[in-house]
């Protein structure tokens, strides 16, 4: 988790009574949202909610009909597909629309950082899936985005390869320090990861959670899937 004190203020993104709609179906509604630069924040939801279509609009991929969104330009996006170039290395994949006369030398240091220095001629279809998600996310953080926003990037993934990717992803936002918004249907992966967790329910962020770590898991665990709509049967504890 991102040590609070060490956090640098700036908000990464602020949106303001935010409104998407899709001709009659309204999915988001006067949604308001701060993430400041370091601060990890998970959003949990049921499907249809409105959580992808909230990060589309972050990313710039998808049209507001209302509100304000006050983001960098170009913010780093990873996707539950790695979406990686198979007819390019994985240094080009990593170095894919930046400019200047060191790519090769950043995409290194990149790919280094995510444990695949040793990988930089190398090609998509020889990673595995969790190699494949490591590159994605060196591709993202290359350009010191000031926002990262994940969608859902572990889902797929085996159970070891999720709690290896999910010690490698709180080590990169400490040293880079971006504001990062993670969409996820895990609880567990938002207790583990979050410095706030969100609930989103009809397209407003209907509740919020920032005691992480000051509860007992299985207590914060249960309050969140109650939020989600999902009733344990103590009988069973």
């Amino acid at each position: 988790m991102t040590n609070g004190a060490l956090r640098d203020r700036t908000p990464s993104v602020v949106v303001t009574d935010l409104r998407r709609a899709y001709g009659t179906k309204v999915v988001l509604e006067q949604l308001n949202l701060r993430i400041e630069r370091g601060e990890f924040v998970v959003l949990l939801g049921e499907s249809g909610c409105g959580k992808t279509t909230l990060l589309r609009a972050l990313a710039g991929l998808d049209a507001i009909d209302g509100g304000r969104i006050e983001a960098p330009k170009r913010p780093a996006v990873v996707f539950q597909e790695h979406r990686l170039l198979p007819w390019d290395s994985l240094w080009r994949n990593v170095s894919l629309g930046m400019q200047g006369s060191d790519l090769r030398e950043r995409a290194a240091a990149a790919l280094t950082e995510v444990g695949l220095g040793d990988r930089l001629d190398d090609w998509p279809r020889n990673l595995s899936g969790g190699q494949a998600q490591r590159v994605a996310l060196a591709r993202a953080l290359v350009q010191e985005p000031q926002l990262l926003l994940l969608d859902e990037p572990f889902a797929a993934l085996d159970a070891l390869t999720r709690i290896r990717m999910h010690t490698l992803v709180k080590e990169l936002v400490a040293r880079h320090q971006p504001g990062v918004l993670l969409v996820t249907h895990d609880v567990d992966e938002a207790i583990v990861l979050a410095d706030r967790i969100l609930v989103m329910r009809d397209g407003v962020i209907a509740f919020e959670h920032r005691e992480i770590g000051q509860a007992p898991a299985a207590e914060t665990r249960a309050r969140l899937l109650a939020e989600l709509g999902v009733v344990l049967d103590r009988r069973a504890a």
